[in-house]
């Protein structure tokens, strides 16, 4: 028999829908995705455009302090990359990752109260190159919802959600609670280029930093989560990603890095990161 998930859309209400697919909900909507440049905010895309929905801006939180309860520190500006590989507008977000003002920094900017020049020039790094068909968000959004990747946070959920309240727009969190092995299964299923940038977790060594997602790895990280006991998608921050093709990207992302290890835990340094063609 098939099995079913539950897809969180926001404000309580819940849809089923096939594991590696999706049925649709029936309406149009504009939706913008909040977008890391990682795995779950890469699936959250697809899973949007599979629902027929008119996908117009990625929006990417930048942190340029130390930490962030919220959203992903390094590497985010791949998510520019995305977007004009899918030839959608990008809104890039400059925050500080204060747990008082991350939203609110996010929430201006959605509503227009922001200025994605000066976004850019803080969170771009020098070693992206620039796409010749990046097309900056500067006017407010005018959306029905925001897509999110959250698996399991519900202090991310239900920050995100509050504001969306505020502004008047649904949330949607199509990987909520979904099962970590089909996730992972789906993203090479449906043909994602997912690589690992980071590790920080007991039994993940520097060999992962840089290596992609296949067959082999995926049930390299099954046998590791499995005895190590961690979480297999990474939600509980074990690893980060970066998703180099998509079946919604128009173009591959190059890039070439160095492993930076410590020990105990490591990450990819970018010395250049481009859409094929520009370098």
């Amino acid at each position: 028999m098939p099995e079913w998930t539950l897809i969180n859309l926001g404000r309580g209400k819940t849809q089923s829908e096939w594991h590696c697919g999706a049925n649709g909900l029936g309406e149009e909507m504009r939706v913008a995705v909040l977008a890391s440049g990682g795995k779950d905010s890469s699936y959250s895309t697809w899973w949007s455009g599979l629902q027929g929905w008119d996908v117009v801006c990625l929006v990417t939180v930048g942190v340029t302090g130390g930490d962030s309860l919220m959203f992903q520190l390094d590497n985010t500006a791949v998510a520019g990359l995305q977007a004009s590989a899918m030839g959608v507008p990008w809104l890039p977000v400059s925050s500080k990752g204060s747990e008082d003002l991350e939203i609110a920094d996010l929430e201006g900017a959605i509503c227009g109260n922001s200025n994605p020049d000066e976004a850019l020039k803080e969170i771009w790094p020098d070693q992206f190159v620039m796409p010749p068909g990046l097309s900056l968000q500067y006017r407010k959004l005018e959306i029905d919802g925001i897509v999110t990747g959250a698996l399991r946070s519900d202090y991310q959920r239900t920050r995100v959600e509050m504001m969306c309240e505020r502004i008047g727009v649904r949330s949607f969190n199509p990987l909520w609670h979904k099962s970590p092995n089909r996730h992972m299964r789906c993203l090479l299923d449906h043909g994602f280029g997912v690589v690992f940038t980071s590790v920080s977790t007991e039994g993940m060594d520097d060999s992962w930093i840089g290596m992609k997602l296949d067959s082999d790895s995926l049930e390299r990280l099954e046998d590791l989560s499995n005895q190590y006991r961690f979480n297999l998608d990474g939600e509980g921050g074990e690893f980060e990603t970066i998703v180099v093709n998509a079946p919604h990207m128009n173009g591959k992302i190059s890039f070439d890095g160095d492993a930076i290890w410590d020990g105990s835990r490591g990450m990819l340094k970018l010395n250049w990161c481009s859409l094929e063609g520009y370098r």
